[in-house]
């Protein structure tokens, strides 16, 4: 008894192959070591440079990361379109970053109040200098505690 319909499943690998484009992905890997060569160079170019010092040397640092993160972000594509086959995949991968990205910021609003914003006073006496502590507070207190002298003689 043999089923006229069932299908044989070395055609359907060959028909789901055929609908997947063909990949060289030793280019890939070239431009991700080209784009790590240039991040480098950028960095060590910046070394050299007196980064540090001299006029606009703010420009020069905010120039340098620029650089070095807009090559990161182009390694960072070229890793999620051809390894992770994001570029082959359909529409459906957008119905998964949406909620994703949603989450994200509904975290990073819930957190902003302990972490963003300045919620703590900074202004505190321990920070600031010169000032002697009160003669009851525990700063101006005896080494026996309690307002105790030490005893003198053990």
């Amino acid at each position: 008894m043999s089923d006229e319909h069932a299908v044989n499943p070395a055609d359907d690998l060959d028909a789901h192959a055929a609908h997947l484009p063909r990949v060289n992905y030793w280019y890939i890997f070239a431009a991700l070591c080209v784009l790590t060569i240039v991040s480098w160079l950028a960095d060590e170019i910046g070394k050299g440079s007196g980064l540090a010092e001299g006029e606009g040397a703010t420009r020069r640092r905010i120039i340098l990361a620029l650089v070095v993160l807009t090559v990161a972000c182009f390694k960072a594509m070229f890793v999620m379109l051809y390894f992770m086959h994001l570029k082959f995949e359909g529409k459906w991968k957008f119905v998964l970053l949406g909620p994703t990205m949603i989450l994200a910021l509904a975290i990073v609003a819930a957190l902003m109040p302990d972490i963003g914003s300045h919620y703590y006073d900074y202004e505190v006496p321990q920070l600031q200098s010169g000032v002697e502590p009160e003669a009851g507070s525990h700063g101006g207190e005896s080494p026996g505690g309690h307002g105790a002298a030490a005893p003198q003689g053990h």
